[in-house]
């Protein structure tokens, strides 16, 4: 006989945001991300609920998600918003230049990107961040707004620390 399931007990209380602190709003949100990924570590769940939390959590955005490298292309994973493109190239769009240049790219205005690849026409500003795992791209946090200059140095940083924790908390297990 098989033992019973148990859920594991989530940490999270839903809190506003306004974002006027930038820094100090997302520290508390990675304090939030924390409790939500206690003693969890497979990062499909972890990505999932990641996205969720960013989704509802920052202003003006219309997409919050991951892509996660599998071979030479990054492969659509947990997300908020519109359905997305699955499958982006290593290079391609800003995805896949921030995956090939291992660095946060902060897009003022997705249409004066070369070779932005538009997957919902309403996005009009996106930030890219890196996965990395010990040095080894995994994947990347993309997210998109509505409004052009939406995102700056401050939400680099602070979806940084939280593609961080992301990682840090799944390290034991990649997603399938």
């Amino acid at each position: 006989m098989a033992a019973p399931l148990r859920a594991h007990p989530m940490s999270y209380t839903t809190q506003r945001y306004d974002f006027r602190d930038k820094p100090g709003d997302y520290a508390r949100l990675a304090q939030d991300l924390s409790g939500l990924l206690a003693g969890e570590t497979d990062r499909l769940a972890n990505a999932a609920n990641t996205a969720a939390l960013i989704f509802a959590a920052l202003p003006e955005i219309n997409w919050a998600g991951f892509y996660f490298l599998r071979g030479t292309e990054l492969v659509l994973g947990p997300f908020q918003g519109k359905p997305a493109c699955v499958r982006i190239g290593l290079g391609q769009g800003v995805c896949g230049a921030a995956a090939v240049q291992r660095r946060t790219l902060v897009v003022p205005d997705v249409q004066k990107f070369p070779g932005h690849i538009t997957c919902d026409a309403a996005s009009r500003a996106e930030i890219v961040v890196p996965l990395l795992e010990g040095g080894t791209l995994i994947g990347v946090l993309d997210v998109d707004s509505p409004v052009a200059g939406r995102f700056d140095e401050a939400d680099a940083r602070g979806l940084e620390a939280l593609a961080a924790l992301l990682v840090t908390a799944s390290a034991a297990r990649p997603a399938r």
